[in-house]
């Protein structure tokens, strides 16, 4: 992989004159949420925010204006949600749809398609999760069992999914299903289908973390039947839709600022102590990683702005990122324990508990670090 094109990127003014009015809109609604629920940012959510973000034209903003988008570039959007994951804002609910579902829609769906999920997209009143993890697959994407058939009326569904982040709030779900073949066909042979997750004959269960909330899901499909519009893009070209969805899904700010709430509050509680070269050390050392994955991740963006399909870049991203978030709160929670004699908030502890428990999940959602450092292998022609 040659690295020569490589440069920093800018977020353009125009685009950072975004950021009063998010941080007012945020402020306004996240009033006195405590602590430890803004600390898990994009896996909290609030119906009432995302139809504030809507309405106040956040959601959608790369998406055409005919479909009820700003027309604006990637960047515009990394700016908002870099501002809504700093403050800890509870985007759960919208941010599978405005982040890839939206996008992917877009670039494969048909006209009728468009006109029917996009609008209500941007109006923060629809919400979509992402069908691909199966049990007994690991990070096996290619691996898929579960199958439609074509019927006369459009397709019968059978299978499962696991690991399905925001299913039992969301309205629908685009599923990597098999139409074809066998799973020893690999990527081959497989769709992608738009499935209304009210339909008879699917079961949401949670799959609740270490601290008991609900994110995760199993979906369980029994022989649901779909319209024929249900297909999104061409039959069989499932595996080259999906790879490009990945790259929305890996690239954004989510997979370096899901520790930043934790990290802010504790900075602030540093400040109010007494000077402490190994603190200051610390609080260097994790400022300097986040502002170069920042980087990263503007860069990345950059790269999708200019109609690129940078995978590998987007998987070193989410690999370095997740790695970074993992490592936060056992650093924070190992400097503190090294100072028994101060007085923390229990606010804090209690965010520092949150994030403690929901860490494993960073680097499994959004695709295993053993399967990016793959990509990443193939693409520097190591493997």
């Amino acid at each position: 992989m040659n690295f020569d094109h490589l440069t920093l990127s800018e977020i353009p003014a125009t685009d950072e004159e975004l950021r009063p009015a998010i941080r007012e809109l945020i402020a306004a609604h996240i009033g006195n949420m405590p602590l430890y629920k803004r600390a898990r940012t994009w896996m909290g959510g609030d119906a009432v925010f995302s139809r504030a973000m809507g309405q106040a034209g956040f959601l959608g903003l790369t998406l055409p204006r005919k479909y009820g988008g700003a027309e604006r570039g990637p960047l515009a959007r990394f700016v908002v949600v870099e501002e809504l994951l700093g403050a800890g804002a509870p985007v759960g609910m919208h941010w599978i749809a405005d982040r890839q579902s939206a996008l992917v829609i877009l670039k494969f769906g048909t006209e009728a398609q468009r006109e029917q999920y996009l609008p209500k997209i941007c109006r923060g009143e629809m919400y979509f999760c992402i069908g691909m993890s199966e049990p007994g697959s690991g990070s096996d994407l290619a691996s898929v069992r579960s199958r439609a058939e074509r019927t006369e009326n459009g397709w019968r569904l059978n299978g499962q999914k696991v690991w399905t982040s925001g299913a039992h709030h969301a309205h629908y779900m685009i599923a990597l299903v098999r139409t074809s073949g066998e799973p020893a066909d690999r990527n081959q042979g497989l769709s992608q289908l738009l499935v209304d997750l009210n339909a008879p004959g699917i079961t949401i269960r949670p799959v609740p973390d270490l601290n008991g909330d609900h994110d995760f899901n199993e979906v369980f499909f029994d022989n649901v039947e779909l319209p024929h519009d249900a297909l999104l893009g061409e039959e069989g070209a499932g595996w080259s839709q999906v790879t490009a969805e990945l790259a929305y899904e890996r690239s954004g700010p989510e997979r370096i600022y899901s520790s930043a709430v934790l990290l802010d509050a504790w900075i602030q509680h540093v400040a109010r102590q007494p000077q402490c070269e190994a603190r200051q050390r610390l609080v260097g050392s994790l400022t300097a990683q986040l502002a170069v994955l920042r980087e990263l991740s503007v860069a990345v963006t950059s790269r999708l702005a200019a109609g690129e399909q940078p995978v590998v870049e987007a998987s070193l991203v989410k690999d370095l990122g997740a790695t970074f978030e993992q490592s936060v709160p056992s650093l924070i929670a190992d400097d503190l324990a090294s100072h028994p004699e101060e007085s923390v908030d229990p606010e804090l502890w209690h965010a520092i508990m949150t994030v403690t428990h929901i860490a494993p999940a960073f680097s499994l959602r959004g695709g295993t670090r053993e399967i990016l450092r793959g990509i990443i292998a193939r693409g520097m022609g190591l493997r």
